[in-house]
């Protein structure tokens, strides 16, 4: 019996002891709830400082793949507008050649230029038009603002075109609104402008005056507008003065054209073919 007295006496303490110590926990928490939360705001703020640097990458990843995906809509927006733009320069390009078949006499071939050489002094565009579409050699190459050049080489499916950019080039042309005649040719002085020789110095030629075929040289139609008038030299040791053109039409730039059937009066042919003969 008193051995089990002892188990119990040991039981007692252990839950005295126990009881005690709930309590000071419970007087230290109900005595001290300011110290409390001076911990709880220390801790708060810790833990803030800690989360920010996370926080600030996951806002830092955000916008890179934000950034990404705007780049990406950018790309493809820019990409659908160069193509709007593309159409629309191409329906207006259109317009104007339906509108250039009501101010010609003459048949037109639409063609496509699909192929340029514009390295050197030779320079030649070559159409998706040829023989077996009626397109002949020597006959004349436009669009809705002016002369491009000449057919000079035919397969029955393309065709070889002379610009007015090339050394060979020759077209019989004259002042609108004058009695000044001439020959346009490609102006080695100025390789984006023309010229136009023999005309006399005594007659006046203004700037800004437009330049077009003559009708003269049966080799292209009259009325075709070549370019305008941007200056005017006398020829050195000649009375006739040298006339610089700024070409209607940007070569580098042109995808469509007409080839005009124009053809050269057969007699007159011959009679050049004729005097050709006598001065050989």
């Amino acid at each position: 019996m008193k051995f089990s007295f002892r188990k119990t006496e040991d039981i007692r303490d252990h839950v005295l002891t126990v009881i005690f110590v709930l309590l000071a926990f419970l007087l230290m928490v109900f005595r001290h709830e300011g110290g409390l939360q001076s911990v709880r705001k220390i801790s708060v703020v810790t833990m803030s400082y800690l989360e920010q640097p996370l926080s600030q990458a996951r806002i830092y990843r955000s916008a890179l793949q934000t950034n990404e995906e705007l780049g990406q809509q950018n790309i493809m927006l820019q990409d659908e507008l160069n193509r709007l733009r593309s159409l629309r320069e191409e329906n207006q390009a259109l317009r104007n050649m339906l509108e250039l078949r009501q101010t010609y006499d003459h048949g037109l071939i639409p063609v496509n230029i699909v192929a340029k050489n514009l390295t050197g002094f030779n320079n030649s565009l070559t159409i998706n038009r040829g023989s077996r579409d009626g397109v002949e050699t020597g006959m004349a190459v436009v669009n809705n603002e002016g002369l491009i050049g000449q057919v000079i080489i035919t397969t029955p499916g393309h065709a070889q075109v002379m610009p007015f950019l090339n050394v060979l080039f020759r077209a019989s042309a004259r002042v609108q609104g004058s009695r000044a005649y001439g020959i346009v040719s490609w102006s080695s002085e100025r390789p984006g402008d023309l010229i136009m020789n023999y005309i006399p110095q005594t007659i006046h030629v203004p700037t800004g005056a437009v330049v077009e075929t003559s009708g003269y040289s049966n080799q292209f139609p009259p009325h075709i507008p070549i370019g305008e008038v941007i200056g005017t030299r006398p020829e050195e040791g000649r009375d006739t003065q040298a006339v610089f053109i700024r070409p209607f039409v940007s070569i580098a730039q042109i995808a469509e054209a007409f080839v005009v059937e124009y053809r050269p009066e057969q007699e007159v042919r011959e009679l050049l073919l004729q005097y050709e003969e006598l001065f050989k």
